[in-house]
């Protein structure tokens, strides 16, 4: 896609405004480095419009790709010019959350992609203990309403199968409320109030869920235009 003009805006765009570029910068900005890590938070992207895309980030110098060491297959790292749009799609979120709420509908708020965020956002220095179980159960999804994270010192995993182990902290709520709180447009202590909310268990992680699981970076984003 080539603009021919020479406005910096179109010259970004011609490199930036293919359909799925931008959220695949974003899941590389957060952490994202193997291709099926990848897919978890972009959803419906095929494998080859995947590829085909970081590819064309690749050649754009956005995005290293390196072989893993000893396997099949390669890590996505991002580039100095992919870290220098870091505070770009901050602002396009913030922009976001303040002028495109209206396109928000029921079927946008995806359990999976949730899951991926929370995951992610486990504080897991913040944990104590060899292993610690948590469980959300949604209670506006019938088909999959339970989720597992699995955290440990080396990381922290969502499981869509009971682990058959102790659960150390329930969630309970709708998959509405809990991206609500987490992102930050309620508190957890307005969603218990209202009875949208529940969170049961260990007494030092219920105390202080908010230190062990980190908002969204758009947490303290304005809601209302400037």
């Amino acid at each position: 896609m080539n603009y021919n003009q020479f406005c910096p805006i179109a010259k970004a765009c011609e490199v930036l405004g293919e359909r799925w570029t931008i959220l695949i910068l974003r899941e590389i900005l957060m952490g994202a480095r193997r291709f099926n890590t990848l897919q978890r938070g972009l959803g419906d992207i095929s494998p080859a419009l995947l590829t085909s895309r970081l590819k064309g980030l690749e050649q754009h110098g956005l995005v290293i790709r390196r072989r893993i060491p000893g396997q099949k297959g390669f890590e996505y790292f991002p580039s100095e010019a992919c870290e220098a749009l870091l505070p770009v799609l901050v602002a396009l979120g913030e922009w976001g959350i303040v002028w495109a709420r209206q396109t928000m509908f029921a079927e946008d708020f995806d359990p999976e992609l949730l899951m991926l965020y929370l995951e992610r956002s486990i504080d897991r220095d913040k944990i104590k203990g060899a292993e610690t179980i948590i469980k959300f159960r949604f209670s506006d999804i019938a088909d999959q309403s339970d989720w597992w994270i699995i955290v440990n010192p080396e990381k922290a995993e969502v499981c869509l199968r009971d682990p058959g182990k102790d659960v150390d902290v329930y969630f309970n709520c709708t998959v509405r409320t809990m991206t609500e709180v987490w992102m930050g447009d309620r508190t957890y202590r307005d969603a218990i109030k209202a009875g949208d909310l529940s969170i049961e268990g260990d007494v030092y992680l219920t105390r202080n869920v908010s230190a062990w699981l980190r908002a969204s970076v758009f947490v303290d984003s304005p809601r209302e235009p400037a």
